[in-house]
């Protein structure tokens, strides 16, 4: 298992009494994180971004690397962005749409995903449709698989849902998806960091994640994946000197690789934090972590699942980190206002976020906790006793 003696010395939020269970929402970062972030903003303090940013030129291009290596990919297939939604949208709005094609949604989709892929639909005359749960709340593979014809041009699938523990069948899903000629998209915000993400054995053609979850990195980072050929064939709908060269009075040429999808100005500091915090999970062991953390979940599940008047309302077979729940007779935000006058960490997953999932179960919001690996068991039992003091 994972040294938790060494990851809660690492991290200055854990220690002083309160019980920290967001890491779903913006997770509490290692030392060499911050430490990073913030030695970077004195030094260009000293001597102006420009050359700050030139004295780490080689830490920057590892940002990447140590990304590519977390996820079985190369550097060159990797964007850097300010967040999950924007390495999505820049991924999806660059996907040529026309009448009568089919963009294929999943139930737990995230409401960014669903209203950037209406808005293209009412755009461009597309149809957006979703794929069917199973009886367990997953992906319906075989529903997916009957709905495959030579119109889907693009589906986009969830691996982690935003409001509860479940896991998505991705690498099935993306199976049935390619080999009808689709693209597929991964919406993996909430999985990296908790979850192994091998982009060759999930067989996606683009992939989303942020680095203020799981991760544990700054906000305002994100990356975007892209599938070699896909990433030197796309056109992104925006361009600058950095993911183009001007190189004639009327002609341009985009840069070959995932680059095309960034702008050359960028928060340097965020990056090399964002980079710090992927080089810290690849130092652990990322198989120790995402068993930490599964562990602390599957811990929370079952023991809120026996708190008179508590329900749990995770969907699923495989279970992630998330651990959704209601109380009855006290709200989702209460709950959470309530646990917080205790020092107790947790959020609300609300309907908007998730609405055609949330809708077909007839649930406007629930409380979310999700314990990373820097979280110890006194602490998941005194939230535990908070809860059942509810």
């Amino acid at each position: 298992m994972v040294d938790e003696q060494r990851v809660r010395a690492d991290t200055p939020g854990v220690g002083s009494g309160a019980v920290f269970l967001d890491s779903a929402g913006s997770s509490l970062p290692p030392r060499v994180v911050t430490e990073t972030v913030i030695g970077h903003l004195r030094r260009e303090a000293e001597i102006g971004g420009y050359r700050a940013a030139n004295e780490r030129l080689d830490d920057l291009a590892g940002v990447k690397a140590a990304i590519a290596e977390l996820i079985n990919a190369t550097p060159g297939t990797i964007a850097l962005s300010d967040s999950a939604t924007r390495a999505w949208t820049d991924f999806f709005y660059a996907v040529p749409l026309r009448p009568g094609d089919r963009i294929l949604i999943s139930g737990a989709d995230y409401a960014s995903n669903a209203i950037a892929a209406l808005q293209r639909a009412r755009a461009t005359g597309a149809r957006v449709e979703q794929i069917p749960d199973d009886a367990e709340g997953r992906i319906d593979v075989e529903a997916l698989d009957a709905m495959m014809d030579e119109r889907v041009r693009l589906v986009s699938l969830l691996h982690v849902p935003t409001n509860g523990g479940l896991v998505n069948p991705v690498a099935a899903a993306a199976r049935i998806a390619r080999a009808g000629g689709a693209l597929v998209v991964l919406d993996a915000c909430q999985s990296a960091g908790q979850l192994p993400l091998d982009v060759a054995e999930l067989g996606v053609d683009a992939l989303s994640a942020t680095g203020r979850k799981w991760l544990r990195g700054p906000r305002g980072t994100g990356f975007l994946y892209l599938r070699p050929e896909l990433a030197a064939s796309l056109e992104p709908g925006r361009l600058d000197l950095h993911s183009a060269a001007w190189i004639g009075s009327d002609e341009f040429r985009m840069a070959p690789d995932a680059s095309r999808f960034e702008f050359w100005e960028h928060d340097v500091a965020a990056r090399l934090g964002l980079g710090a915090a992927v080089r810290y999970l690849l130092d652990l062991g990322p198989d120790q972590v995402y068993a930490a953390i599964a562990e602390r979940a599957d811990y929370l599940r079952g023991a809120l699942g026996e708190l008179p008047g508590v329900t749990v309302r995770d969907l699923g077979v495989e279970h992630s980190g998330i651990v959704s729940f209601t109380v009855a007779g006290v709200e989702p935000v209460q709950v959470r206002d309530l646990l917080l006058d205790s020092d107790i960490t947790v959020t609300v997953s609300h309907a908007s976020s998730t609405l055609l999932d949330m809708s077909s179960r007839g649930l406007g919001s629930v409380v979310r906790a999700s314990p990373h690996c820097f979280v110890d068991r006194p602490e998941l039992d005194r939230f535990l006793a908070a809860v059942a003091a509810l």
